[in-house]
C-alpha cells in the first residue's frame, strides 16, 4: 500500500514516535488525523513545519476515555467520512517498585496501551468491515515477553495488546483488513527519558517512525525492531524461568 489520498489517524501524537510519524507522513500527500491530550504539542510542530495543503485535523483526546474516543471519531467521521490507515500509538508507562505500588499506575497503564486500543478498534471496525479494507496498526513493545522488574504493569499491558492484536488480526483477514503490530525496543522519547537504567541500542524516534512507516506499506503483520534487540529479548524469552529470575533479581531496582 501507499499513503497517497489515505485518510491516517495517529493518537498519541504529540511527542515521541508519534509525532515523528506524523511529520514524516506530512510529505506523504495524506489526510493526517493526530491525536493527542495535549494538543498544544502538536499545533507547535506543525507550525514549525510550515504546511500550506492538507492541513492535519487536530483532536483533544485521552484514548483511555471511551466518551472521549467515540467523540473524536465522530468528528473524523464528520469531515473525513472513513479511515484509511489508524496507527494506535498512545502509550504510557510508569516504574512501579513495592515502594511506590499504587493500583492507580495499573489502570492508567491499562487504560492506555490495551483499552486505548480497544476503543478505537471498536469504532473502527463496523466501517472497516463494511468496507472490507483498512489497517489498524497497533503499538506494543518488544517488552512484552517478560515481566521486568519494575515494568510488571507495563509489561503485561504490552503482553495483553501483543496478543490482542495477533487475535484480532486472525478473525479480521477473511475481510480483508490487515492488523499489524509493532514492536519496538527502547527509543528516546519522554516517557524512557525518565528511565534511570541504562537502555541498549538506544534509538531515535526518527529512525523508529521510518521503519515503522516502511513497515506498513509492506503491509507486514508484526514490525519489531532493532533486529539484535529482537534476537536478545527472544533469548531472554526462551530462559527457564528459574534462571530469568535469578538473573533478574540481581538487577538494580
Amino acid at each position: 500500500m501507499n499513503f497517497n489520498n489515505k485518510v491516517v489517524l495517529i493518537t498519541g501524537a504529540s511527542t515521541g514516535i508519534g509525532k515523528a510519524i506524523a511529520q514524516k507522513l506530512i510529505s506523504e500527500n495524506c489526510r493526517l488525523i493526530l491525536l493527542s491530550r495535549r494538543t498544544e504539542l502538536i499545533e507547535k510542530y506543525l507550525h514549525q513545519s510550515q504546511i500550506t495543503n492538507n492541513q492535519p485535523l487536530i483532536l483533544k483526546c485521552d484514548v483511555s476515555k471511551k466518551e472521549e474516543v467515540v467523540s473524536a471519531y465522530n468528528k473524523i467521521k464528520e469531515k473525513f467520512g472513513k479511515v484509511d490507515v489508524a496507527i494506535l500509538n498512545a502509550g504510557i508507562g510508569h516504574h512501579v517498585t513495592v515502594k511506590n505500588y499504587d493500583s492507580r499506575f495499573a489502570e492508567e497503564t491499562f487504560g492506555t496501551n490495551i483499552f486505548g486500543i480497544v476503543y478505537w478498534v471498536e469504532q473502527l471496525l463496523p466501517d472497516f468491515v463494511k468496507r472490507k479494507e483498512g489497517i489498524i496498526a497497533g503499538v506494543s513493545s518488544l517488552a512484552d515477553n517478560r515481566g521486568y522488574s519494575g515494568s510488571g504493569f507495563y509489561c503485561a499491558s504490552k503482553a495483553a495488546a501483543s496478543i490482542y492484536l495477533e487475535g484480532l488480526r486472525v478473525e479480521l483477514k477473511r475481510y480483508g483488513i490487515k492488523v499489524i503490530t509493532v514492536k519496538p525496543g527502547f527509543v528516546k522519547t519522554p516517557m524512557t527519558d525518565k528511565n534511570e537504567f541504562k537502555m541498549p541500542l538506544l534509538m531515535e524516534p526518527e529512525k523508529a517512525a521510518h521503519i515503522i512507516i516502511e513497515g506498513i506499506k509492506k503491509e507486514k503483520r508484526v514490525i519489531q525492531f532493532p533486529w539484535l534487540m529482537v534476537l536478545l529479548t527472544r533469548l531472554v524469552g526462551m530462559m527457564p524461568n528459574g534462571l530469568y529470575e535469578w538473573l533478574a533479581g540481581k538487577v538494580k531496582q
